[in-house]
């Protein structure tokens, strides 16, 4: 048996030879190919138009995506740029001054000399003027009184080891120095903490939309402020810039729960160090 083309209509032809053609059976089947042609055509127009829109929806997100993450990125460099212009603003406002030290001459060796007093001549013994000269010293200056200092007459000797109106610091103060200086909190530091992971990543998995704001289709970015310690755990969290306040609510709770993150560094040691952190809540 000969195979048939079921979208060449001569098969029709074949199937109703001497048969009634007027019935409506042939009408129909005669108008089968052109039906089926039709429906080809039809079926695979779809197909293009609904596998480009879902590829051209890929790439539209991915694209979003990407500026959205590029524009989180830049805002976030500008915030610590701000950030590390006012810690030095700061650090030039708390430097104290230090005066020079000022040269001080040190003060001459002298030999007090008791000035002569005018007498009869029978009342004045000569040895005792004698004894008085000779006790006087050949390298010693005569002053008023007697002072330990340098005898050499030609150079002067001077001191630098003193510093005018500079107290030493107290003793018993070094430690709450030591304290503050430990416990200070730093906007920038030489090794910026790092989460332990992808962030964003951690964020939409633990990020909890509120109803109320899912409700009234409220989305933002909420601009959260935080200490990393110095064991990497998360303190003083606090929003900078709000949405709205159910949001704000859960971008402080989302922060508080996160796991230890990898501590500042400053000078070889770990340190506390402020950080900023956008947390997006975006509507599906």
């Amino acid at each position: 048996m000969a195979k048939i083309d079921l979208i060449d209509p001569k098969w029709v032809d074949m199937v109703f030879e001497k048969k009634n053609k007027a019935y409506g059976a042939y009408q129909l089947r005669k108008g089968t190919s052109n039906r089926n042609i039709k429906s080809i055509i039809i079926l695979v127009v779809a197909a293009g138009l609904v596998g480009g829109f879902l590829a051209y929806k890929v790439h539209a997100d991915k694209v979003a995506a990407e500026k959205q993450a590029y524009m989180e990125a830049l805002e976030l460099s500008k915030l610590q740029e701000q950030a590390k212009k006012e810690q030095k603003k700061e650090e030039k406002k708390i430097q104290p001054k230090i005066e020079p030290k000022k040269e001080i001459p040190e003060v001459r060796e002298s030999q007090k000399f008791t000035a002569p007093v005018i007498k009869k001549d029978e009342l004045v013994k000569e040895e005792n003027q004698v004894k008085q000269m000779d006790a006087l010293k050949k390298d010693v200056a005569v002053s008023n009184q007697d002072q330990e200092g340098t005898k050499d007459r030609t150079v002067e000797a001077v001191r630098n080891d003193i510093a005018v109106n500079v107290p030493p610091p107290p003793v018993e103060k070094k430690e709450e120095v030591k304290q503050v200086v430990e416990n200070k909190v730093f906007d920038i530091a030489e090794q910026m903490p790092s989460f332990k992971g992808n962030v964003n990543q951690w964020l939409s998995q633990n990020l909890t939309y509120p109803a109320v704001a899912a409700e009234n289709g409220i989305q933002g970015r909420v601009i959260v402020n935080f200490v990393v310690e110095k064991d990497g755990s998360i303190s003083n969290v606090q929003v900078v810039r709000s949405v709205d306040p159910a949001l704000d609510r859960e971008a402080v709770n989302v922060v508080k729960r996160m796991p230890k993150w990898n501590p500042g560094m400053n000078n070889g040691q770990p340190a506390r160090v402020k950080f900023t952190l956008p947390v997006t809540f975006k509507l599906q």
